[in-house]
């Protein structure tokens, strides 16, 4: 496959935005509400509306909800979310069905999270030299933002490259790792260092550069010109061993296990036929058939 650029969708967090945000007008054969999938369907359509109709995708979704391998590590990894009840369930298979009737790679794993999924094919790219754009607003992924890359979060129509990342965070992507080891990350219930905040995580690693720099010079700190060095000082002094250990939870993985290959990203044609039951199925009108249409006359 020769490609100008790979996207990567977080397809999960347009599922969950639609689910909590959309009321449920929509409704399956078998009466289970489908709003989630009519929003995920709508962002799917002007996203493809707007890329060249060749460009290689994967939209990749989180499974791994409960059976992480980052739980075996610390079991209480996002224990903070309720578990997904059927309804949802429900709609996330109808949204997977929908990315295949698109022509569309559609990648999950009971062990790795789509983040997981994301960062081995950016990893792949780039070394093939093939610049990737991360569709999401999920800060985690920042640190997979290479040289020719872009994260675009989607809802805001906000685009960042590697010096977007630092104006962002105050940190390099290869940084975002380490920061959020620090400062904690509370969506996936990940404390970090006891009053250690992000400016002030941000601010150490400037000028330690790396998790391992801060903790080996250590005794540095409470002579910077850094506000409360003395105060951070204390709090970090005894936590080097749980900080590596977030630092494991935070660092997305870059060797997901996948029988994907690099000529499966490019697009196939859209089955219009499956898309169209698929439709009749969850209660749709005549207008995401006319744009499965349209979408299958510009990919050919």
């Amino acid at each position: 496959m020769s490609a100008e650029r790979l996207y990567l969708v977080d397809a999960s967090v347009y599922v969950f935005r639609a689910y909590h945000s959309m009321e449920p007008d929509w409704q399956d054969e078998d009466g289970w509400a489908t709003h989630a999938v009519h929003g995920f369907s709508s962002f799917m359509f002007q996203l493809l509306e707007q890329i060249t109709p060749s460009t290689a995708m994967a939209v990749c979704f989180d499974r791994a909800l409960e059976t992480s391998f980052r739980n075996e590590i610390y079991p209480e990894y996002k224990a903070n979310r309720d578990p997904p009840d059927e309804g949802l369930l429900v709609q996330f298979r109808y949204c997977q069905k929908l990315v295949r009737g698109l022509g569309l790679t559609c990648l999950s794993d009971p062990r790795y999270e789509a983040d997981d999924l994301i960062g081995t094919l950016a990893s792949l790219a780039q070394s093939r030299s093939v610049p990737v754009t991360i569709v999401s607003a999920d800060k985690d992924l920042a640190q997979l933002v290479g040289p020719a890359d872009e994260q675009w979060d989607y809802a805001r129509d906000r685009r960042w490259d590697e010096a977007g990342v630092l104006e962002r965070f105050g940190v390099r992507p290869d940084q975002m790792a380490d920061l959020l080891a620090l400062s904690g990350d509370s969506v996936d219930n990940i404390p970090g260092i006891r009053g250690v905040g992000p400016t002030t995580a941000a601010a150490l690693l400037r000028h330690f550069d790396s998790l391992e720099g801060l903790f080996d010079r250590l005794e540095e700190l409470p002579f910077l010109r850094l506000r409360g060095a003395k105060s951070t000082y204390a709090k970090l002094k005894p936590c080097r061993e749980q900080a590596m250990l977030f630092r494991r939870l935070t660092t997305i993985a870059l060797d997901a296990p996948m029988e994907t290959r690099w000529e499966d990203l490019s697009p196939r044609p859209v089955d219009v036929d499956e898309l169209d039951a698929l439709f009749d199925q969850v209660g749709f009108g005549p207008l995401m058939k006319s744009r499965a249409r349209r979408l299958a006359a510009r990919r050919g």
